[in-house]
């Protein structure tokens, strides 16, 4: 289950994925479809998705500028992996 928080008219994203070996990868992006594309199908960018494909989208969020999105990237990345956990099953309910 995909859960997407949105503001309105979004330009910038930060999302969660879920790689195959369980590990949660936290990014920032302007355009979420083809970025999750990439994770799972270029030869290039992300390193750490790249070796432990497939990955799955399990939590998003939007903003209007890339200043706040990226902010709120570096907040996610600071959080434990049971605070993310929690803040993913929290979305979905």
């Amino acid at each position: 289950m995909i859960v997407i928080l949105q503001s309105p008219s979004p330009d910038h994203f930060v999302y969660i994925l879920e790689c195959v070996d369980k590990t949660l990868y936290v990014g920032c992006t302007n355009d979420l479809q083809k970025r999750v594309h990439q994770h799972n199908n270029a030869k290039s960018g992300a390193h750490y998705t790249k070796i432990r494909r497939p990955v799955v989208l399990v939590y998003s969020e939007s903003y209007k500028s890339l200043a706040e999105a990226r902010a709120r990237e570096a907040g996610l990345k600071r959080l434990k992996r049971e605070e993310k956990k929690t803040l993913i099953e929290n979305a979905r309910l």
